[in-house]
């Protein structure tokens, strides 16, 4: 019997006019706002609003984020953001990312971002055992097998 996939955390904004450039699409830097509204999101969907991760003195900067950008976006569009766990490790995660316009199911982009969990003093920290097993249900079965047991 195969497993189920993996869930995937779908965040929805809508575009407004400061969003867009002179070209009158979204400009491309904003699109790393988009995605990390969604990462917010889905962090505090598992029980971890970055605050709360704040307060037990972990923070989670990126240490690296990439985007393609597959078609452009516009005024007034309703973009829908796919999340999901890409890669889980004692102190880093990846998150991957995909963007589609909800009238069209157009795709609009993808990428990812790899984060570091830190103490407060900037030292490499395990995250807690609680967001983990959260983070867990978000990541793709082939790759479950391979993250890190807490």
């Amino acid at each position: 019997m195969s497993q189920p996939p993996h869930k995937v955390f779908t965040y929805s904004l809508r575009v407004i006019y400061a969003h867009t450039d002179q070209m009158q699409v979204v400009y491309y830097a904003r699109y790393f706002e988009f995605i990390e509204a969604a990462r917010n999101e889905l962090l505090r969907e598992c029980g971890f609003a970055y605050k709360d991760l704040e307060s037990l003195g972990i923070m989670l900067p990126v240490v690296s984020a990439h985007l393609d950008y597959l078609a452009p976006a516009r005024y007034d569009d309703e973009i829908l953001i796919n999340t999901h766990v890409a890669k889980l490790e004692n102190v880093r995660i990846t998150l991957s990312y995909q963007g589609f316009e909800k009238r069209s199911g157009q795709k609009l982009f993808e990428g990812y971002t790899t984060h570091a969990f830190l103490s407060r003093s900037g030292k490499l920290s395990r995250p807690p055992a609680a967001l983990i097993d959260a983070l867990k249900a978000y990541l793709p079965h082939d790759a479950n097998a391979q993250s890190m047991r807490v």
